[in-house]
Order: C-alpha cells, then structure tokens, then sequence
C-alpha cells in the first residue's frame, strides 16, 4: 500500500503520523518499498511489510514489562478494530462471510493449553502461505489466549 492508501484507512489518524509511522517502521527494516512509481512529478511508494520482521520473539516477550504489554495489546486492538470499521465500511454481510466473534472461557493444564496451541498452529500453518488466488479473499484471523484473573461467576 501506499501511504496515502494507509491515511485513507485510517481517517482518525493526522496524515504526518501515519507518514512518520511508515518511515519508522522502515528504517527499522518491519516495512520495506515494493514499487516505486511517477505521481504529479513525485515518487509514489508502495510498502509492503517484512512478515519475519514483524515479529516479536518469545524472548522480547519474556523480557517486556507488564506496561510493554499492556500497550502492545492495546494496538493490536486498535489496529483490529480499524480492520473491522473498514469491512464494515464496504459492502459488508458478516453472516455471508462468517464474521465471529465469541469469547469462551476454557479450563485447562499447562498440558491441555500447550495441545491446544499445537492444534491451533496445525490448522492456521497450512494457510498461511496462501497468497492471492481464484476465490480467494484475504481474512483476519486473530486468536487470543490469556488466563483469566479470576473464574467467571
């Protein structure tokens, strides 16, 4: 996408912060230039993101405080959320398309969690090199785990 593609997306975002975003997140190497094209005289640059750079390794997620957490959870939600307003800003049929969203609280061993895990990645693994194809349409998928503080009532 462009970065004017990424302002449109985000409308509640001021243009000079999604620019400096981008130019943050490519020097950091998270995004990189996919094409580069004339515009009105301007170069026009199209960014794509570095999957293997855009993760955070489960020693960075070790080490991060409870804050670090807090704020990158709080992303994700944002970035989440903005990913549905704009679905949901199309030509949207949540029950065509099987939108979900459901919440379970589930009990589990460290045992029963860690088979969980290893079955989620078994489904979700064979997909996720699927790229653009006849009938295909990109989806957002995006599990959650987390112990609860205290056993729902």
């Amino acid at each position: 996408m462009t970065t004017a593609e990424l302002c449109a997306r985000l409308p509640d975002v001021s243009q000079a912060t999604v620019y400096r975003h981008v130019g943050t997140l490519t020097d950091a190497g998270i995004l990189e230039v996919a094409g580069e094209q004339r515009v009105r005289g301007f170069v026009e640059r199209s960014y794509r993101l570095r999957p293997e750079r855009a993760v955070i390794s489960a020693e960075e997620a070790a080490s991060a405080t409870v804050d670090d957490h807090r704020r990158v959870f709080a992303t994700a939600m944002a970035v989440l959320l903005a990913e549905f307003g704009s679905y949901l800003d199309g030509d949207p049929d949540p029950a065509a398309d099987l939108v979900g969203y459901r919440q379970h609280a589930i009990w589990l061993t460290e045992d029963e969690r860690a088979k969980l895990i290893a079955g989620l990645r078994e489904a979700i693994l064979p997909v996720l090199g699927n790229g653009p194809g006849e009938g295909r349409r990109p989806h957002l998928l995006s599990p959650i785990l987390f112990p609860v503080a205290s056993p729902p009532e």
